[in-house]
């Protein structure tokens, strides 16, 4: 499909003969400047048409390319550059300063490469349109399933990390999962399988993908844009550096976009807002296009799933995964049928486990981690942990996800929470998700994070930092009295700090460093 757009944001279109040109052509610009297959390239830029082309071009040559989140700051750069051997740094010039500070700590890279975005030169490097004109497209070359794939995931914890995927399983996996959602027709075993599975993908429309999050993180790469892409679909990337609601609809009118790919909540709750403001002035978003709409990575209340339903023919995808094992659970709702939160389906490769490894029985009541086969077999220079997160169980590879569950008698789960963000208070084991998705039902309540400070009684206590962007918002009494009915009363906040909004990363993942820094300060002012 070589006129068919491949890449599209604001007024560029790249159709997909001029996108895999200049990815061959970058390709060649890396190889010419000695970087060996499997060499590292670092992508530290915004969600823009040349992060897909680095990637594909890094592909091209069985290079490895490498996510770096772009709030990174100096430190956090070089620790990331070097513990993934980069060769090859391509950044935006609106994070110029911060490269250029960390650049004599970075003796590895050979290659600086910029996308200008508004910011300052920097000396030294490469203008990322003159380097490709400056090269010929490199020639097709011979590649294997085994070639490295790798993705940095910072967790709840510690460093970064590298996850480690034979890359032709990766994608074997990814389009596996599109299949089980019935979002995919088949998974292509040989190149000839791969033009009928791009007709029967185009027959009712190619799919049109709005990454709504970074495509640094894996719900945005892996969800917003790979799919489209190995497909013969179209990526339709935001302009707007934070999140716009109205943006997205205005693209989805634009462009008749059919996935829209989001982090729950964060993202969800105000693009529901955004139809609501539009219904009132009677100028209702034309939305009937969007085929399905798919969350990861945060919690995606039913309230607002019931919201953008009833408004939208859309298939609701809330799919619980993680970039060591990719999807390993689902819940789906539509216009017709609704969706309890966090209450998820089990692929057949999840397990729910003791700590002990021991499989948790239907309907016992009992607590577990999911356990997930995954083609991942490790972390990047790192084989301790790698040892500690990727099991054997029953001869075949698992990774322990830290996430926490029940089992249902019909094999449904409800998840509970991530273990490392639990708090344990006077002996009991309470999961802050579940206090914060209680909190965020008030109406008053827009968001929330949950906490657990040091306490001489209990061990810890639970306190809440809540977001309420109102000329009077709620109490913590009010919030506290608010809970008495759906909580147990150890669960409910000790504490609860109003502020106006809650500080999230902008892939909407909680910034839980943030939170208790609030509910520390709160504390010590009385």
């Amino acid at each position: 499909m070589p006129a068919r757009d491949a890449v599209v944001q604001g007024d560029r279109r790249l159709n997909y003969a001029e996108f895999d040109d200049a990815a061959a052509r970058f390709a060649a610009a890396i190889e010419a400047v000695g970087v060996p297959e499997g060499g590292k390239v670092a992508l530290f830029l915004h969600n823009c048409p040349e992060y897909l082309i680095a990637q594909y071009g890094a592909f091209k040559h069985r290079a490895v390319p490498i996510n770096v989140n772009y709030r990174y700051l100096d430190d956090e750069l070089v620790y990331l550059l070097d513990n993934s051997d980069a060769e090859v740094l391509v950044f935006n010039t609106s994070l110029g300063e911060c490269v250029a500070r960390a650049r004599g700590k970075l003796p590895n890279v050979r290659l600086y490469i910029e996308v200008d975005d508004g910011g300052s030169h920097l000396e030294g490097a490469l203008r990322f349109g003159e380097l490709l004109d400056a090269h010929r497209p490199q020639a097709r070359k011979e590649r294997t399933p085994q070639d490295l794939y790798m993705l940095y995931t910072g967790g709840t914890t510690g460093m970064p990390k590298g996850v480690m995927y034979p890359q032709g399983a990766f994608t074997e996996s990814l389009l596996n999962s599109l299949v089980g959602l019935g979002l995919c027709e088949s998974v292509p075993t040989n190149r000839e399988a791969i033009a009928p599975l791009v007709n029967a993908m185009s027959a009712r429309g190619p799919e049109v993908s709005i990454p709504c999050c970074p495509l640094m993180h894996g719900t945005g790469m892996w969800i917003g844009a790979m799919p489209a892409l190995l497909t013969g679909g179209t990526v339709v990337l935001t302009q707007a550096r934070s999140f716009d609601s109205h943006e997205v609809w205005q693209l989805v009118e634009r462009e008749a976009a059919t996935r829209i790919v989001i982090v729950g909540d964060p993202f969800a709750r105000p693009m529901l807002r955004a139809l609501e403001e539009r219904e009132a002035q009677g100028r209702p978003y034309e939305a009937s296009s969007v085929r399905n709409i798919i969350s990861s990575g945060a919690i995606w209340s039913a309230e607002i799933k019931d919201g953008l339903r009833s408004r939208l023919p859309a298939l609701l995808v809330d799919a619980l995964g993680s970039t060591e094992g990719g999807g390993f659970a689902v819940s789906g709702a539509n216009h017709d049928v609704g969706a309890q939160t966090a209450h998820f389906t089990l692929s057949p490769d999840t397990k729910v486990v003791t700590e002990g490894g021991r499989e948790v029985a239907r309907g016992s009541g009992e607590q577990g981690i999911l356990a997930s086969r995954t083609g991942a077999y490790g972390y990047y220079k790192d084989p301790e942990k790698s040892a500690r997160t990727f099991i054997q169980i029953d001869g075949n590879s698992y990774v322990i996800t830290g996430d926490w569950a029940t089992v249902e008698e019909d094999g449904a789960i409800t998840l509970l929470g991530r273990g490392s963000m639990s708090i344990n208070s006077g002996g009991e084991k309470i999961f802050a998700e579940e206090v914060e998705e209680a909190i965020k039902r008030h109406p008053l309540v827009e968001d929330c994070l949950v906490v657990g400070l040091p306490d001489e009684r209990f061990g810890q206590r639970v306190v809440a930092v809540v977001g309420a962007a109102t000329s009077q918002p709620p109490t913590g009494e009010e919030i506290c009295d608010f809970l008495r009915s759906s909580l147990a009363h150890y669960k409910i906040p000790k504490a609860v700090v109003v502020r106006e909004s809650v500080r999230r990363a902008v892939n909407g993942k909680a910034d839980y460093k943030w939170a208790r820094e609030a509910a520390l300060a709160a504390h010590a002012s009385g």
